[in-house]
Formats: C-alpha cells, sequence, structure tokens
C-alpha cells in the first residue's frame, strides 16, 4: 500500500503524536505520528483517504500542512 508522509502544524508535545495516531486508528487508518519531526505518515488507501486524515487533524485542532518528500526525512 502506498505511503505518504506530510507535516502537521499545532502538535505540542508526543502526547498529541500519540492522539493523532489513536484518532486516526479508530477510522482505520494506518498512521505514524513523530512530534519531533512535526510529520505523519500515513498509508493510502484511496483517494478518500487523505480527506479524511484532514477531517481528523481538524477535529482534533491540528493541521496537515503539505505532502514531505521520504527521502528527506531523516529516519
Amino acid at each position: 500500500m502506498p505511503k505518504k508522509i506530510y507535516k502537521v502544524e499545532g502538535m505540542n508535545c508526543d502526547a498529541c503524536a500519540k492522539m493523532i495516531e489513536l484518532d486516526l486508528e479508530d477510522e482505520g487508518i494506518v498512521a505514524k505520528c513523530d512530534y519531533a519531526k512535526s510529520s505523519l505518515e500515513i498509508e493510502i488507501e484511496d483517494e478518500k483517504t487523505e480527506d479524511k486524515v484532514k477531517e481528523v487533524l481538524k477535529k482534533g485542532g491540528y493541521l496537515l500542512v503539505n505532502k514531505v518528500d521520504p527521502d528527506l526525512v531523516a529516519s
């Protein structure tokens, strides 16, 4: 399944990242959120996945900013 990495604004701590992961998991979306990098990696199932992610993040007070080139994200 294809993966995309996005920048997220509005996180204040590691707990924020964990809450984002849990909220997305509740919607059936596989995600890995990293507070230190302000990044969110999601598995894209279909064209509606990104819209759902934006909706979930907005409800939590976060903003999905833009797609990140995975080659630029250090492990």
